[in-house]
């Protein structure tokens, strides 16, 4: 367990909605925790730079937006980077991103483990996230004590990028159901019907969840604060559209919600909940 882990200092790149809390689970599981984002925060251990975390912590886990922002932080990483470093990418990138950082991990002899996890702002900061793990299991097995203090299950899924990939399609059924969910709930309450009828009719019923559950009373509230942003789905699930291209899919569904999407962006609602 935690107490009689080898590791106690970790790295934590980019205090977003999830990286925030992560950083904070893991100062209360008593890893000492230093971190880095582009923005400067007025937090204990905070550092200049990426490398100056790495200088500091042989685990360093990335929470960052895109391809982009994750082949920056691999950029000021790569000249710190030792054998003994881990690396874990818990960022929602493209594929080929995602090889890309373990190619750099590799040039160095340090360790990469592609995982991607479930979860949003309320499982982040309860230390319940689900990581999807691709990569070699003796990594895994290094940091599992990590990735325990803030998650519920660790799910290994295969090499990396195949972890990415089971993310980038978990979050196209996450947003192609919720557009399904506010015409469901658009067409209810246009024929009088309370919204919260419509909940309880689909507690019972089979295509029920968990993501309906959390869903369908902020399209009741109307209360769209951030748990997972709108430009965020977006960016996923035109992933999700780039790898079905790739292999020569159509994907009817995917498309529309994208277009969808794109518009909500374009009047300004990008940084709220992708159920806006």
């Amino acid at each position: 367990m935690i107490g009689s882990n080898r590791i106690k200092t970790v790295g934590v790149l980019g205090l977003g909605i999830i990286g925030s809390r992560v950083a904070a689970n893991l100062q209360n599981a008593h890893f000492d925790v230093f971190v880095w984002s582009q923005t400067v925060r007025p937090l204990p251990g905070f550092l200049a730079s990426p490398a100056e975390v790495a200088d500091v912590a042989s685990v360093i886990q990335i929470f960052v937006r895109d391809d982009e922002a994750l082949g920056q932080v691999m950029e000021g990483l790569a000249r710190s980077l030792r054998p003994d470093h881990i690396v874990l990418n818990h960022s929602t990138v493209s594929p080929a991103a995602t090889k890309a950082a373990l190619e750099i991990c590799e040039a160095a002899g340090a360790g990469f483990l592609d995982a991607p996890f479930t979860g949003s702002k309320n499982a982040a900061a309860s230390g319940k996230l689900v990581y999807y793990i691709g990569g070699e299991p003796h990594l895994l097995d290094r940091v599992r004590s990590v990735l325990e203090a803030t998650s519920t299950k660790i799910l290994e899924v295969g090499t990396v990028g195949e972890a990415t990939i089971l993310k980038i399609a978990t979050n196209l059924i996450s947003a192609v159901t919720v557009q399904a969910l506010a015409e469901a709930t658009a067409i209810t309450t246009a024929s009088g019907i309370p919204a919260q009828k419509l909940l309880e009719a689909l507690e019972p019923n089979a295509n029920y969840s968990t993501l309906v559950g959390m869903k369908l009373p902020t399209l009741m509230s109307g209360d769209f604060q951030p748990h997972f942003s709108l430009k965020n789905m977006l960016k996923d699930i035109q992933y999700a559209k780039a790898l079905g291209s790739q292999a020569g899919l159509e994907t009817p569904v995917l498309d529309e919600t994208i277009s969808l999407m794109r518009a909500a962006d374009a009047k300004g609602k990008g940084d709220l909940d992708f159920s806006v």
